[in-house]
């Protein structure tokens, strides 16, 4: 997941390729689990992986807004944006400032009196706007009661018509700074209650609810050079689908996002689907786009997006 500056969202994947790993006692193998819902954790877990990037993807959207776009810093960073304000998502260098007149979406900020909040940002995306590899079409519209920076300050993002790629998104995305006065460390919440994302290639949905906690352990000290910044994830979320299948997740072991790497470089989500367990796994620091997902005894490759 390309993570903001200063924060980090959630698990980024594509199913791009899948290596089945066999162990070498089958018959050893549980009984208790329907193959049936083996199989649903391994693929669910590969689908959930997709889906997750698209939420964080908004999540950077939100938070790396930058001064040139939003006319204040109304985002984590405020200088130089990040997600579709990078100035690399408009083409141009990653250590460069943005270039807003390169980017083919608009942004208007109601009011625009700086300092006057509650303060409405729509990005729209018009018919289509390919940004960062991805065509996205329709509106974003985030409502912060601060800048995001500042403790207490929350921003509430809704959808209208608003895709990503063949994906339609739907629902509300809360991020909120829950930083203590005087703290070290930056502390954030983000929720997605009835978030809804539709593969509208084959009509299939998936309903999903998340509460997570993100709390920033390294690179508090240099707030205007993110290269050192590192992120720590926990917390859970429900996701139910249109196939019917209900899934939990849990991570067991924080998630690890550097900002120096597009993608989660650590950590461990327990996957629970009625009585099968998965657990997927980001390896153990290295700076790749991949995981593993592991379902009663069976280990299969993820490749992120």
């Amino acid at each position: 997941m390309k993570m903001n500056k200063k924060a980090a969202l959630i698990i980024p994947g594509l199913m791009l390729c899948m290596i089945l790993l066999m162990v070498s006692c089958q018959k050893e193998k549980s009984t208790i689990n329907d193959p049936s819902d083996v199989e649903a954790v391994v693929s669910g877990s590969t689908e959930e992986t997709v889906q997750d990037a698209t939420y964080n993807e908004v999540f950077d959207d939100v938070a790396g807004i930058d001064d040139a776009s939003a006319g204040e810093d109304l985002g984590l960073y405020g200088i130089d944006g990040d997600g579709i304000f990078s100035n690399e998502a408009a083409g141009g260098s990653s250590d460069l400032q943005n270039e807003p007149t390169t980017r083919c979406f608009s942004v208007t900020v109601v009011p625009k009196d700086k300092g006057v909040f509650p303060k409405t940002v729509t990005i729209d995306f018009g018919a289509g706007c390919e940004v960062r590899g991805h065509l996205r079409k329709g509106k974003i519209i985030i409502v912060y009661t601060g800048r995001l920076h500042k403790p207490g300050s929350m921003a509430v993002t809704k959808f209208e018509n608003f895709y990503i790629d063949q994906f339609r998104i739907e629902g509300e995305h809360t991020t909120k700074n829950i930083t203590l006065p005087g703290s070290n460390y930056r502390v954030f919440t983000t929720q997605i209650v009835d978030g809804k994302i539709t593969n509208t290639d084959n009509g299939k949905w998936c309903l999903w609810n998340v509460f997570h906690t993100i709390k920033q352990t390294d690179g508090n000290g240099t707030p205007f050079f993110p290269k050192d910044d590192i992120f720590s994830i926990t917390g859970t979320r429900k996701v139910e689908c249109s196939d019917g299948k209900s899934k939990t997740s849990e991570i067991t072991e924080a998630l690890i996002k550097k900002f120096t790497c597009k993608w989660i470089v650590k950590g461990v989500v327990k996957i629970t689907l009625n009585k099968t367990q998965g657990v997927l796994d980001y390896g153990d620091g290295s700076c790749d786009n991949k995981a593993t997902i592991t379902v009663d005894g069976v280990s299969r490759d993820i490749t992120l997006r």
